[in-house]
């Protein structure tokens, strides 16, 4: 058996598996980028001034830096926006369960590729059509959804039970850096460069990263050429004692009738019912209450993923350090980030909407809604690593599943109140929203867990 190593010698922020977490941050604001970029160049590339139902045949060239003009009514602009999102809801289940038993190497590398490709193939998917637009986004959803979803099984095997929360929330921050990143540059790049280059920025640069992905990480850390012995020795030996990947059958009916899990579940329902409501809503806050001109409007929707970026990256520091030098168990690190996560988003959201007065407080409150959203990353975005590390992969893609159904109702409920009440409809969202995340986080607070469940040890079959 492994032993590990005396504590201090083992490298830190200069090592192998720190590298590694920052080459997946990378690669996931890559991903993000390329699916969150259409939202701003949809701005040019559809033509306003021609009358509806012109043929999609006629698009022109506006000048000659913009790019061609599309024809694309309001309706069938939301069948575009939409069609990478059902890519994503579809892949997260059998991402989840094909990380446990393929390569993550060739998994990830693949559909990180596939994502890119589509990428710059969108603007010759645009010439062809609707129908051909509405294919290469749900197909790019389905390869990005697989990205994001089978990421989490590699570190079953890299991350040390007390760098874990660390080191995955260095990698899953890249998500949110990815949205202030395309507000940041994507209005640049169209007025300069034209809106086609937008998706070959972001699609050359996945590619670059796949490039570097296939080189430099392996799916052990035992089978990697450039690590050090003593890093080796330290990774496998802390991990020596925890159920590693299975190939045989999913417990199925031991995980339906797991409380602990569940409680991930709910909490993850409340998640993202919380963020997507803040990404989809926020720009149309922001104009509804302050009227600032698009430039500006995108600018203040940007702020908060910054912040969110630097919470999310801290957050981890703050979890594995308070587990490190024993200050509280992890049980407790978890259910505290979950409750900092999940509560105090709502209750900024409800200074947002009764308190805010001028550009000032409004700001304010989106940026500490939006930023406090990340402390989650230490609490249920890690939590089933602790319940499971067997089926990670699979449980994560689940409740990532169960998670977006709630961020696609939050919009639809969101929407439904807006047109309906036109007295008071922010007030009423975010009153749905602190409900469900109360009560999400009351079920978490009684039925969480941080230990292997017995359905996940190694002398566990299928029920």
């Amino acid at each position: 058996m492994e032993t590990q190593p005396p504590p201090g010698k083992v490298p830190g922020l200069c090592s192998l598996r720190y590298g590694l977490s920052i080459l997946l941050h990378f690669c996931n604001l890559a991903v993000t980028a390329q699916r969150s970029c259409l939202n701003l160049t949809m701005v040019v590339m559809v033509n306003s001034s021609q009358p509806p139902g012109a043929p999609n045949s006629s698009a022109r060239l506006r000048d000659s830096t913009q790019g061609p003009v599309y024809d694309w009514s309001p309706d069938m602009q939301g069948v575009i926006f939409s069609a990478i999102f059902y890519g994503l809801v579809l892949s997260q289940v059998p991402a989840g369960y094909l990380s446990g038993i393929v390569s993550i190497k060739k998994l990830v590398g693949s559909t990180l590729l596939l994502s890119s490709v589509l990428s710059l193939l969108t603007p010759l998917a645009a010439k062809a059509g609707e129908a051909a637009m509405i294919l290469c986004r749900a197909t790019q959803g389905l390869a990005q959804g697989a990205v994001l979803t089978a990421q989490h099984e590699l570190w079953v095997r890299w991350a040390p039970p007390l760098e874990r929360t660390r080191l995955i929330s260095i990698g899953m921050s890249g998500l949110l850096l990815g949205p202030f990143l395309v507000l940041l540059v994507t209005g640049v790049i169209c007025d300069s460069l034209g809106w086609p280059m937008v998706f070959y920025v972001f699609g050359a640069c996945g590619c670059v990263l796949c490039l570097l992905w296939c080189l430099l990480f392996y799916d052990h850390p035992k089978d990697h050429p450039c690590m050090s012995a003593l890093e080796k020795q330290y990774i496998v030996g802390s991990l020596a004692q925890q159920a590693g990947s299975c190939k045989q059958p999913l417990p199925i009916r031991a995980m339906l009738t797991s409380l602990p899990l569940w409680a991930v579940a709910v909490v993850s329902f409340a998640f993202f019912w919380t963020i997507t409501l803040f990404i989809t809503y926020t720009p149309k806050f922001v104009d509804d209450s302050l009227h600032v001109d698009m430039r500006k409007n995108g600018l203040l929707s940007g702020l908060p993923y910054l912040f969110s970026w630097v919470t999310g990256i801290l957050t981890g520091q703050m979890a594995d350090v308070l587990l490190s030098r024993d200050i509280f168990k992890i049980l407790t690190i978890r259910k505290l980030f979950t409750t900092l996560g999940i509560l105090l988003p709502s209750v900024f959201g409800l200074g947002l909407v009764c308190l805010s007065a001028g550009l000032y407080s409004t700001v304010t409150f989106l940026v500490l809604a939006n930023a406090t959203s990340s402390f989650s990353i230490g609490g249920m975005m890690v939590n089933i690593l602790d319940l499971a590390p067997r089926y990670y992969g699979f449980l994560k893609g689940v409740t990532t599943l169960i998670g977006m159904v709630g961020g696609m109702l939050s919009s639809l409920l969101t929407g439904f109140i807006l047109s309906r009440d036109p007295e008071s409809p922010w007030l009423k969202t975010v009153l749905v929203m602190a409900g469900i995340n109360l009560a999400a986080v009351a079920f978490y607070l009684v039925f969480a867990k941080a230990d292997i469940q017995d359905w996940a040890k190694d002398r566990q079959t299928r029920l």
